[in-house]
């Protein structure tokens, strides 16, 4: 139970993405003006970044479902500076939860984000694919991890960034996370935190976990709100465990 007491208590912090304050990519640096087109940031109806995202078509966006906290929500698209948004760049969005999201200690934390209209993509705003079967993943597999926020691991006196940043991280033998995290929910991807310095933190909720140019996996949860690594891996949704979800819901919205 002192497991998942930590899964909740990091739910009710997070509200997540930075809910109130945001997120963290932790020993990263920021991401190149070319590169990561497909990121996008949640925002609440003040157009403030609560959660990352991904475009993976046209008109939606992949999320964390514990994203869902706010209402209105829109989407930001276009910009790797946060202080450089007009409105050109934001979307409304319809949300489309997983049914059988509880919280984030149960799994299933995925959601998809229809945006008011198709985004047109060009040098600034591209999709990126997922993956076509499941288990693609290897232990010791070098990835990344982006998002917008703090660059800290302590609570105090830390400093948000609006540029967006990245970290790589490694992939985690599923047993070695399972041992780490007492209850490990289903269909998760392990990768950074553990015996490193590098991963990720509060509000970089929903954002992807990225294997050889395919986004593989959404971020979901770690170990407490002050990121101080290296004794629990970092937990993602595992994407190709919800293709079948996915692609059913984009067929229907051709």
């Amino acid at each position: 139970m002192h497991a998942l007491h930590k899964f909740l208590l990091f739910h009710l912090l997070m509200c997540h993405g930075r809910q109130s304050i945001g997120s963290d990519i932790i020993n990263g640096e920021n991401v190149k003006e070319k590169l990561m087109l497909y990121m996008a940031s949640v925002q609440n109806n003040k157009g403030h970044h609560k959660c990352g995202g991904f475009l993976i078509d046209k008109n939606f966006v992949l999320t964390a479902a514990h994203c869902d906290n706010m209402n209105p929500m829109s989407v930001v698209l276009g910009t790797h500076d946060l202080k450089k948004v007009d409105d050109s760049m934001r979307y409304n969005v319809t949300r489309c939860k997983h049914p059988s999201f509880v919280s984030v200690s149960k799994g299933d934390d995925i959601m998809l984000l229809k945006l008011s209209s198709n985004v047109g993509l060009n040098n600034r705003v591209q999709t990126i694919p997922l993956p076509t079967h499941e288990g693609n993943t290897n232990e010791n597999e070098e990835c990344s991890v982006a998002g917008w926020g703090y660059t800290e691991p302590g609570e105090s006196e830390r400093r948000m960034a609006d540029e967006l940043r990245v970290v790589n991280v490694s992939i985690i033998k599923d047993t070695v996370c399972k041992e780490a995290w007492n209850g490990l929910p289903a269909n998760v991807i392990c990768a950074g935190g553990y015996r490193t310095d590098k991963g990720f933190c509060q509000g970089d909720s929903g954002g992807p976990l990225v294997c050889n140019g395919v986004a593989v996996g959404i971020v979901s949860f770690n170990h407490e709100k002050n990121c101080n690594y290296p004794h629990y891996p970092n937990v993602y949704t595992d994407i190709s465990r919800y293709l079948g979800w996915i692609n059913e819901i984009l067929k229907k919205n051709k």
